[in-house]
């Protein structure tokens, strides 16, 4: 297997795509990126959690992600959907969370849609449609796709829904952590980590 040129060794010696030098991303990208999500609550953890890192480092997001979880309910939909303007209030309040208004507004309205899109199948259902047939095989960090067809489509139906912060980048941000798409760097340890892909 050819191998890219641009992987990241940890410690451990092990060639990974990003987060060699971060304990806290290569945790993450060690147990947790890349791996299928097809529950509710994780998909519209991670949804939100997307959102938040637009024009932000992933880091920033991970750092913050406990205080992320506490403020909003664990990122239970059903009780975010019931958030009104005192909790609005305290979450701009909130210095452990990023204090931005159209992405907490967001983030409420999301869990709303998601609330709705349980009538109609629910939200896992909708997101995993898009799986597409083929992944990339990146041998460098330019040939990794910032969007496709189907991450278009996804946002568009998303949006559709009344969903907010799922553009197209985004949702292909989204594709790539769930292991729809592995945009794992050729050689790294973790390609082909979903089980859906050939390494």
């Amino acid at each position: 297997m050819s191998v890219s040129p641009d992987l990241q060794y940890g410690p451990d010696g092990l060639p990974r795509s990003w987060g060699g030098s971060d304990a806290l991303l290569r945790d993450y990208y060690d147990t947790e990126w890349g791996l299928p999500v097809r529950d509710e609550h994780g998909l519209y953890e991670r949804l939100s959690l997307e959102a938040f890192q637009s024009g932000l480092s992933w880091v920033t997001i991970l750092r913050k992600r406990p205080a992320f979880r506490e403020a909003f309910a664990q990122f239970d939909p059903e009780v975010v959907a019931g958030f009104g303007d005192a909790d609005v209030a305290r979450l701009m309040a909130d210095a452990g969370i990023v204090r931005n208004r159209l992405k907490v507004d967001a983030t409420i309205a999301n869990a709303r849609a998601t609330v709705a899109l349980r009538e109609r199948g629910g939200l896992p259902e909708l997101v995993w449609s898009y799986l597409p047939e083929t992944t990339p095989e990146p041998m460098s960090w330019a040939e990794v796709p910032t969007w496709s067809p189907e991450s278009k489509a996804l946002s568009k139906r998303l949006k559709a829904e009344g969903f907010r912060f799922v553009g197209p980048t985004t949702m292909y941000a989204l594709m790539s952590a769930i292991g729809m798409v592995d945009t794992h760097l050729m050689g790294s340890h973790r390609r082909a980590c979903s089980g859906l892909w050939p390494a």
